[in-house]
């Protein structure tokens, strides 16, 4: 047997590996089951950290739209409920239950965490190592291409259906 047939058989992993980024556990909300983020891989990701009494929470409407929109694409939007900013409900069963009735969210929500500083998540260390940049509110956005690197970072103040966020999105697909 060749080297190549060697390793495939015996290390598949060694020959297709996730990017660093996305090679992450993480729980997902109000659930015991944990993914792992290299299951959105090939994938256009857009990553928010989300609080469901925020200002900006009307923009779970438009998030969920662009994920209707995109999905069979090839795109996802992935939602990291967060108390960092104070504005998210302390029991994960009010976060899935706010955002499923009032929105209709169905897009991956991951469980309740911080997201900025040194108790942030491993994913949005990550995020932030790469970027350069760190969620100031909620609702910031991380636009991931489909080989796992952030190209993009968005604040608070950009909607979710803004031609801006809308046009980097298609130019990814």
């Amino acid at each position: 047997m060749n080297k190549f047939f060697i390793s495939f058989l015996f290390f598949p992993s060694l020959i297709f590996a996730c990017s660093d980024i996305l090679n992450t556990e993480m729980r997902l909300l109000d659930s015991s089951e944990t993914i792992n983020l290299c299951k959105y891989e090939d994938q256009v990701m857009l990553v928010v950290n989300v609080a469901s009494r925020c200002g900006y929470t009307y923009q779970y409407a438009s998030l969920q739209n662009l994920y209707d929109e995109y999905k069979d694409d090839g795109f996802v939007v992935v939602g990291v409920p967060s108390r960092d900013f104070m504005q998210e409900y302390s029991n994960e069963e009010d976060v899935a239950e706010f955002c499923s009735t009032e929105y209709g969210v169905n897009f991956p929500m991951l469980s309740t965490s911080k997201v900025r500083g040194k108790k942030a998540n491993p994913f949005y260390k990550k995020l932030i190592e790469e970027s350069g940049y760190s969620p100031s509110w909620n609702f910031n956005k991380y636009l991931i291409s489909r080989d796992g690197n952030v190209v993009s970072t968005f604040g608070s103040k950009v909607k979710p259906d803004s031609k801006e966020l809308t046009a980097k999105i298609e130019e990814l697909l």
